[in-house]
């Protein structure tokens, strides 16, 4: 799903094969994760994902890394969900959704669902870090509250935030799920808030009700590229997850896949679906990277009877200016 991730020298190794083929880098250690996002602080990576339904409070899951490539568990953000989240939804749900990481002026921003399958009465919520410590990623976090929710009757799912903070100062929220598809609010760069003098809800993408979900925006060259997941999530080995991108001049739309179809009208050009072990891929996050542009997101291992797991990947850019995935990597963890 959202970052600055700088590839260490050993990964962009991992990262071309033989004749310069360019094949995705074997990630180690404790790897389950789902929802993913990852953020670089100093020379160390923390990433955060959906939390376990009803284990820890269903709190978000914490891993960390040192360089990039093998991980451990770092535990979970807290025992307890926010207390607004029972409220919003009558009922605390099993488990926090979707994080995303980004940092502007030094403080560390963390969006996150709030919701239950099949409903569309959810909430996006902020947590902010001053000063976020990679040895221990789970403390320094301020709750900011509910910024954004959605309702039984609504046309959208305000769920699988991602934000962007774009070169001329502006920040915005992507979002969305099901329902009309894929919608974005601008934000207030500061406080991370929803912008109160721009209230538009903007229309990014849609499949007239079919699956689309886990938004993520990257702006490269003159574009804006929206990254979303098609189709069946979070059901093992029968996931058909698949990961889709469009894009815009404008980060407002409207965006179009490389035969030019419009993404409010079903559009988006596959850049990766279930091959061998790697079933279901999906809940990505693009981000910004010392080095380029990168890729996280999760996958079903079939080797592990469906685990889903941590993957990552430089963004190599085509002739065209579309992004491009490497080759999977063909040894297991």
């Amino acid at each position: 799903m959202r970052h600055v991730l700088t590839l260490t020298l050993g990964l962009l190794g991992l990262a071309l094969g033989g004749g310069g083929a360019f094949v995705q880098p074997t990630l180690k250690g404790d790897l389950q994760l789902h929802d993913p996002t990852i953020l670089r602080v100093g020379n160390q990576y923390v990433a955060m994902g959906t939390g376990y339904e009803n284990i820890d409070g269903g709190t978000l899951r914490l891993k960390t890394s040192r360089d990039g490539l093998t991980w451990v568990d770092a535990g979970h953000l807290g025992d307890k969900q926010p207390a607004w989240v029972a409220k919003l939804l009558g009922a605390e749900p099993p488990n926090l959704w979707a994080p995303t990481l980004t940092q502007h002026g030094g403080t560390t921003y963390l969006y996150f669902a709030a919701s239950t399958f099949g409903k569309n009465s959810s909430g996006i919520g902020l947590m902010t870090n001053p000063q976020l410590d990679p040895a221990h990623p789970e403390r320094g976090w301020k709750d900011q509250g509910l910024v954004f929710a959605s309702k039984r009757g609504d046309h959208f799912n305000a769920i699988d935030p991602s934000r962007l903070d774009t070169a001329d100062g502006r920040a915005w929220l992507a979002f969305g799920s099901f329902w009309d598809g894929i919608k974005m609010r601008e934000l207030d760069p500061k406080s991370g808030q929803l912008k109160a003098s721009n209230p538009t809800l903007y229309s990014l993408a849609s499949r007239g009700g079919g699956a689309i979900e886990a938004a993520s925006l990257l702006q490269h060259g003159p574009y804006f590229y929206l990254f979303v997941s098609f189709d069946r999530c979070c059901a093992g080995l029968d996931s058909t997850y698949r990961i889709m991108v469009g894009r815009s001049k404008s980060v407002t739309g409207p965006y179009l896949d490389r035969e030019d179809v419009p993404m409010m009208q079903g559009g988006g050009s596959e850049m990766q679906a279930t091959q061998g072990r790697f079933v279901g891929p999906g809940g990505q996050e693009a981000f910004k990277d010392g080095a380029g542009d990168s890729l996280v997101y999760h996958y079903y291992d079939a080797d592990q009877g469906g685990t889903p797991q941590l993957q990552t990947s430089p963004i190599h850019w085509d002739a065209a200016g579309w992004p491009v995935l490497g080759a999977l990597p063909k040894n297991a963890n």
